[in-house]
């Protein structure tokens, strides 16, 4: 069969930057199977598949290379930039249903912004198993890294400097023990999402990575869930100073991805978290999936 699909350009204004997702329209009951043969075609990091929903406006399915996820940032910016690109919704409010809980979302032109759910926060990872993770040593790492989700868990891990940031290098063998550690049966899970607090430019506060493991790409361009999991673990623990703030990734990448963030409710009570970007429309066509 064939399906619809847009490939949309994330948390940027134009083609090429931010990150790349490809929206494949009315595949959200094709085998999970295909989805992830899908997504490792693409070589995209994830990929999502859309549907009728009963509870909310649109279903959204969202797939790595590897397995399908409850939630993810940048491809709810790309789905909902597919979707109006297409005249399937317009400006205003929109409802996403998801594995992660029904997601509120406001299409104002090419900027999208999602209020994630409100954060959980999950359990510390001693700084030494997390810095072997990325080479680096445990005195690069402020305060205590956390596991926290709003809507697909990250481990946030506040580094001391840009430098540090971009020294990073992926220790597979170190990522096993970090998961043995949280309890997980294998590496196939969500790593440390790495984050300074001063932006790439003179326009961003934040500045961050996130370095995957196979069968996914190396390094991810935008992470909108990890975004969120951030800001809400930032405001929590007293580390920024206001709950708005511009949040940068990918500049290392050569693929610069911007989004605004706003956290919702007091640092003891966050109630979730705003994250919007703009997305940019790169190519469209038909999926010949079965």
């Amino acid at each position: 069969m064939s399906y619809d699909f847009d490939w949309v350009d994330a948390f940027s204004d134009v083609v090429f930057g931010g990150n790349g997702c490809a929206v494949v329209h009315g595949g959200a009951d094709l085998p999970d199977a295909v989805c992830m043969a899908y997504v490792r075609e693409t070589s995209l990091v994830e990929c999502t598949f859309t549907g009728p929903s009963d509870v909310a406006d649109v279903r959204v399915r969202y797939f790595l290379a590897s397995r399908e996820i409850p939630f993810a940032g940048h491809p709810t910016v790309a789905t909902v930039m597919a979707l109006r690109a297409r005249g399937l919704v317009t400006d205003g409010p929109l409802t996403l249903e998801t594995q992660a809980g029904v997601i509120p979302v406001e299409v104002t032109g090419d900027h999208v912004k999602m209020t994630q759910i409100a954060p959980t926060f999950g359990p510390t990872v001693p700084a030494d198993i997390v810095a072997a993770v990325g080479g680096i040593a445990p005195d690069d790492i402020v305060g205590q890294p956390q596991v926290v989700s709003t809507g697909l868990p990250f481990c946030v891990t506040v580094l001391k400097d840009r430098a540090t940031l971009e020294r990073l290098k992926f220790d597979v063998d170190a990522l096993r023990r970090f998961s043995i550690f949280l309890g997980q049966p294998d590496t196939d899970m969500m790593e440390p999402f790495w984050v300074t607090l001063s932006g790439a430019t003179d326009h961003g506060d934040t500045f961050s990575r996130l370095l995957l493991a196979p069968p996914s790409p190396p390094e991810d361009a935008f992470t909108g869930s990890a975004t969120g999991a951030m800001a809400a673990y930032l405001w929590a623990q007293g580390m920024i100073p206001e709950p708005a703030f511009v949040a940068e990734q990918g500049h290392g990448m050569g693929r610069p991805g911007r989004g605004s963030v706003k956290v919702l409710g007091a640092r003891d009570a966050i109630t979730g978290v705003e994250v919007s970007g703009q997305g940019a429309l790169v190519m469209s066509g038909k999926a010949f999936l079965s």
